[in-house]
């Protein structure tokens, strides 16, 4: 290696080490929040990083006031069914676009494309009437209504069923599949990676649903994480040691599942050419 590219991979790594700290450095600063007093957290004092006293009392009054447990068990069900729906819908929907050819079938996918340029807030007056015409309201399905079909998912499955060979279905014609075998026991193996990062999108999509658990549930039974930490903040003043306190309370989940599945999670984007 000569001397010019090792001086290049110093500058690299510098920059990227620079851009990891910046990164990093809002979640350093919101755990390190959660453990101050009320004055602390809110003086204007750059050089105050560290609290002068560790307030283990923050999460303890934030547990006292928010049942957690509940909040998790919701937010979790709204996350798996979303996932399972999303998932299931969109690659039978992905398989038929991809492979199958019916009349209609570009048509109807422009207007999945179409779907996914519209803001999602257009559909919240429809879906919040659909669900209330079931009687849905104040419900886990309430929650999973929206996430029940993926326009982004039938796009994402579908162009993973396009890179795979013909051959592999033709061959299994010949052995004797039909649509739905070949779909089961030959193309879904060879997306799974394109599954576990849909499923990943779709929880942190469901994760960070703010707007529709506030309106479709007024019952503090089926609140979820999102939505208990916009409560918690007043109209007129906010703690920001608590409301930190419960930001850390409600991200673990998702950090979890981020670090259970990150080796399937970067191989799906490489091999997808999504930027993140």
């Amino acid at each position: 290696m000569t001397v010019r590219n090792k001086v290049y991979r110093v500058i690299i790594h510098i920059f990227l080490i620079i851009g990891s700290f910046i990164m990093i450095m809002p979640f350093v600063w919101m755990v390190l929040t959660s453990f101050k007093s009320v004055t602390e957290a809110t003086q204007m004092n750059p050089f105050v990083f560290f609290p002068t006293k560790w307030r283990i009392e923050n999460y303890l009054d934030v547990i006292k006031q928010n049942n957690f447990l509940r909040l998790y068990y919701n937010t979790l069900s709204m996350i798996f069914w979303r996932v399972v729906c999303a998932v299931a819908f969109s690659s039978m929907a992905g398989y038929a676009f991809a492979r199958l050819n019916f009349p209609g079938r570009d048509f109807c996918f422009g207007i999945v494309l179409f779907q996914m340029m519209i803001p999602t807030q257009v559909f919240i007056i429809p879906q919040y009437l659909m669900v209330d015409k079931l009687g849905a309201r104040n419900t886990i399905f309430a929650l999973v209504f929206p996430g029940l079909v993926s326009a982004f998912g039938t796009f994402l499955l579908r162009q993973f069923f396009k890179s795979i060979p013909v051959e592999l279905e033709q061959a299994a014609r010949i052995d004797g599949c039909n649509i739905g075998q070949t779909f089961v026991l030959i193309m879904l193996p060879l997306v799974r990676s394109g599954m576990v990062a849909l499923s990943i999108f779709t929880a942190l999509f469901a994760f960070k649903d703010l707007m529709w658990p506030l309106i479709v549930n007024s019952s503090p039974d089926y609140a979820t994480l999102a939505s208990a930490l916009a409560k918690i903040q007043s109209a007129y003043s906010v703690k920001y040691n608590i409301l930190m306190a419960a930001s850390v309370l409600a991200i673990w989940p998702m950090i979890l599942i981020y670090f259970i599945f990150q080796r399937q999670f970067m191989q799906s984007v490489t091999t997808s050419g999504l930027t993140m």
